[in-house]
């Protein structure tokens, strides 16, 4: 049992949890939680750690039996040190990153795409990718100037979705939507001077949505890149939506439109 946060495994995970550019280095990161273990593709599974208390209340018995080798007990002290939650439920495992290429992000006939630029906040993120899985989005392209997805906090957001949504980062936001629309795909950007009402328009078709930052929503440079500016209407005194909500908004309506179809 390791009992010391100055273990060298402990302090790597640590190091993990707290550094992107660790969990880059090591291609590597953290998933914490007995609903978001069962989600792991059990091949990509490299360690698991479990908290003493955790392991005695027998939860997760067979899934774990088979981890003998790569897997380690830790006082729950140890493990408390560990979480990124104030609750921990005493499983953890160290899991190998995914990759993907924007390809795979338009499969299909008619694709439907997310493209979030400079998304900051963590909770957003992952909310929006366990979302887009929901409304059978086939794929999620993220600006470089966005939060880490595998930040602990977005990976818990997805509730387990990030391990079946195709995503991938882009450094150049231009070269990458113009790649998308040689393929056919038809790009909205939400804005709220945008021209036209959401409902208005047409997502049958192969479509991508451009959602902006928080605060300053999309950059004019990604207002140019739009083929449609399109906007929510707002009763009230309400200036604008939560940047998950309204991208909720926008698949579910696309959703709807290609059920009807």
């Amino acid at each position: 049992m390791i009992t010391s946060t100055s273990n060298a495994k402990i302090r790597n995970l640590l190091q993990i949890k707290r550094k992107n550019k660790e969990r880059d280095a090591q291609d590597a990161f953290l998933v914490e939680g007995v609903k978001m273990f069962g989600e792991i593709p059990p091949e990509r599974i490299r360690e698991v750690y479990v908290s003493e208390s955790f392991r005695k209340s027998g939860q997760l018995r067979s899934e774990l039996a088979g981890l003998k080798k790569n897997l380690y007990e830790v006082t729950d002290t140890v493990f408390q040190k560990m979480s990124d939650t104030q609750t921990p439920q005493g499983v953890m495992a160290l899991v190998s990153q995914l990759h993907y290429r924007e390809a795979d992000l338009i499969r299909g006939k008619a694709p439907l795409v997310m493209i979030l630029e400079n998304l900051q906040d963590p909770g957003n993120l992952g909310t929006i990718i366990r979302t887009a899985e929901g409304a059978g989005v086939t794929g999620i392209l993220i600006t470089k100037g966005s939060a880490d997805l595998y930040n602990p906090k977005v990976t818990r957001s997805t509730m387990g979705s990030i391990f079946r949504v195709p995503f991938c980062y882009t450094e150049n936001l231009a070269e990458s939507v113009n790649a998308m629309k040689r393929q056919g795909i038809k790009v909205f950007g939400a804005h709220l001077q945008g021209s036209s009402p959401y409902g208005k328009e047409n997502y049958c078709g192969g479509s991508a949505f451009l959602i902006g930052n928080e605060s300053r929503g999309l950059s004019p440079s990604a207002v140019s890149l739009a083929d449609v500016l399109i906007r929510i209407p707002l009763l009230g005194k309400v200036e604008s939506l939560n940047a998950a909500i309204a991208s909720a908004v926008l698949m579910y309506e696309a959703r709807r439109q290609r059920e009807e179809e």
